[in-house]
């Protein structure tokens, strides 16, 4: 496996490969997660994407919200450096801040106007105080009806439903290609390098962050999609 220079077990330089043989559903995640925005905020001005990775989401969404100006944010250096270069020419539309993860972007408060929030796959790797935090923060820049589109790796509610799901997800990698020892290798981060929570546990974090609206949008093996509206 290649020694990765981010949270996930992929360097910023083999991202887009390695995620696409270990997430299923990946391309539909983002398409889903660009549908619903276009349903409950079609006319987003300014879109915050944090935990941006390689950039991928917002590739896909400028030309779909053409007067949208987009915000990226990332905890790895190494990450922005390929969003970068994903995003390079759209400097008008595009603005990237420093390496921050999402409980930093408070010290952002009251310099953004926005309409809309998404953090896809990476709220995950924090503690469940950190994500409190994470949460507390996102809710914190946006305005009132804003909305937070949040993507996670998730925990089935019993320890059967958790092992036929490591067992598919096995499967699925295996499927892609991923040789069995680095599938191995990426199991073994469940709950000791990514510590996923049920469902129902994402839904209370989110109410308990202050959101009027919580919702589940998208749900497929072990990932799922929540929508909150501030």
């Amino acid at each position: 496996m290649t020694r990765s220079d981010n949270a996930t077990p992929h360097a910023a330089h083999v991202y887009d490969r390695g995620v696409r043989q270990t997430i299923p559903f990946y391309e539909t995640i983002h398409a889903e997660t660009l549908n619903l925005v276009k349903t409950i905020r079609p006319d987003v001005a300014c879109w915050l994407d944090t935990g941006c990775g390689t950039g991928f989401l917002v590739s896909q969404a400028l030309p779909i919200f053409p007067h949208t100006r987009f915000i990226v944010a990332d905890p790895s250096e190494g990450m922005l450096q390929q969003a970068r270069r994903r995003l390079a020419g759209q400097e008008q539309r595009v603005q990237f801040l420093p390496p921050v993860d999402s409980q930093g972007l408070l010290v952002y408060r009251g310099q953004f106007s926005l309409q809309v929030i998404t953090a896809i796959l990476c709220h995950h790797y924090q503690s469940l105080e950190a994500r409190r935090q994470s949460l507390y923060a996102c809710r914190e820049l946006l305005e009132q009806d804003g909305a937070l589109v949040v993507v996670e790796n998730i925990s089935p509610d019993s320890e059967q439903g958790t092992q036929i799901g490591l067992d598919r997800w096995q499967r699925f990698q295996l499927e892609q290609g991923r040789s069995e020892a680095d599938v191995a290798e990426h199991l073994a981060r469940f709950n000791t390098r990514f510590f996923p929570i049920s469902v129902h546990e994402h839904v209370d974090l989110l109410r308990q962050a202050g959101f009027r609206v919580v919702e589940l949008f998208w749900y497929a093996q072990m990932q799922a999609g929540f929508y909150a509206l501030k």
